[in-house]
């Protein structure tokens, strides 16, 4: 559901979080700076080689209290540079961003291009130079590059969020309070469906799966295990189906995909992703069905959400209707705003920074969803049961 306008929006993101502006003005970053000080960001982007993703070059402009004071940005040239800096805010440009690191010495770090292929050595760079980090999803190629870089971060005292937009958005976070104050019921089962588009199979649950199994966590907590059966041009896939994809994201395969997992307390979950369903299931998103009700998320930067409670069976068959779950202070009409989604990212980002918590969106999370996606594969790839977390941290399709 989408906000009026992207101040409405940040308005229902900090009465959500009880008033985060205040406690921010109470807060240091990581015990040094006060909340006061103006806090310098940079954002690394690599034009040609992923871009930049969901508009996560410009996420820093007209935050209070933070200065953009440059971009990296090895793809373009210097013109071509200049012009992307000037649409950041950022005050300075180059080529290379460990020398803007070195130079800049920001506090706050955007690394905003699409594909993974850079983003472990982007994030260590980062760290390395003392920033905290914002980054684009999927958040690391591999498990073991997510424990790297997060070990790191909690090491020297710093805080990492990932751009899973949808677990603030004011609609999502309305449902689960609903369904924590039992909407549904019990929550037994989570059914989730990718985009199911040209990407279908190992690239959509790469791509877009990580939102959804991100969301499966909100709701449901930590999975125990996976089953999945992947298929590539309907035989089961082997190490030879790996392929890379137009977008440096590490090799996947198959391109049908179903895998189940478990969560605590009997809760069972799907994700589907094969292109033959498209049609069927109209839209993206998942469905949560309780022992009273269901509810439906359509997945989308501004997720809308839907309720139904079951009518039952007559003769005359059912009359289920799923009607639109209202989202106090938000409103329905009006364009999709990637602005608004990442403000609140970034809001509560800044307010972990300054109180020492963590990120609602945080690199924990992003981590999680990797690891799904790798279950998916490992799962599929031995035909078998894993437990999660895995014990084999590496890419299940390296060679």
């Amino acid at each position: 559901m989408v906000a009026s306008t992207s101040s409405a929006s940040r308005r229902e993101f900090l009465a959500i979080t009880a008033g985060a502006a205040a406690a921010a003005a109470m807060g240091s970053v990581s015990g040094a700076a006060p909340a006061t000080e103006v806090l310098r960001a940079a954002v690394i982007g690599h034009t040609g080689r992923g871009d930049y993703g969901h508009g996560l070059d410009v996420v820093f402009k007209d935050v209070p209290g933070v200065e953009v004071v440059a971009l990296a940005d090895a793809g373009a040239d210097d013109s071509a540079r200049a012009k992307l800096a000037a649409r950041a805010g950022a005050a300075r440009h180059y080529a290379d961003y460990r020398q803007m690191l070195s130079k800049e010495r920001p506090q706050l770090v955007s690394i905003a291009p699409r594909w993974t292929d850079q983003h472990h050595a982007m994030a260590m760079a980062a760290l390395g130079a003392g920033a905290h980090l914002l980054t684009e999803k999927p958040f690391m190629r591999t498990p073991a590059e997510a424990d790297e870089v997060i070990a790191t971060a909690d090491r020297t005292g710093r805080k990492i969020a990932v751009a899973h937009q949808m677990r603030l958005a004011p609609s999502v976070v309305h449902l689960k309070r609903a369904i924590d104050d039992g909407l549904i019921g019990d929550l037994l089962q989570i059914d989730a469906w990718g985009k199911q588009d040209a990407r279908a199979g190992g690239e959509d649950t790469l791509v877009l799966g990580t939102h959804l199994f991100d969301l499966m966590r909100l709701f449901a907590g930590d999975p125990r295990w996976c089953t999945a059966r992947v298929l590539q041009k309907g035989h089961d896939i082997t190490p030879a189906d790996a392929h890379a994809t137009g977008e440096d994201i590490g090799p996947v395969a198959g391109d049908e995909v179903f895998a189940q997992f478990a969560f605590d307390r009997g809760v069972n979950a799907t994700f589907t992703s094969r292109s033959r369903l498209r049609e069927q299931v109209g839209h993206w998103g998942m469905e949560l069905t309780g022992s009273k009700g269901s509810a439906r998320i359509l997945a989308d930067i501004e997720p809308r959400v839907f309720a139904m409670k079951p009518s039952g069976w007559t003769d005359a068959g059912r009359t289920d209707a799923w009607v639109p779950l209202n989202t106090p202070n938000v409103s329905t009409e009006g364009p999709k705003s990637t602005d608004a989604a990442n403000r609140r990212i970034v809001d509560d980002w800044l307010d972990a920074i300054r109180t020492g918590r963590e990120p609602a969106c945080s690199g924990r999370n992003g981590a999680a969803a990797v690891e799904m996606v790798m279950a998916i594969c490992r799962a599929g790839l031995g035909q078998t049961r894993v437990s999660i977390p895995l014990k084999e941290r590496g890419h299940p399709l390296a060679k």
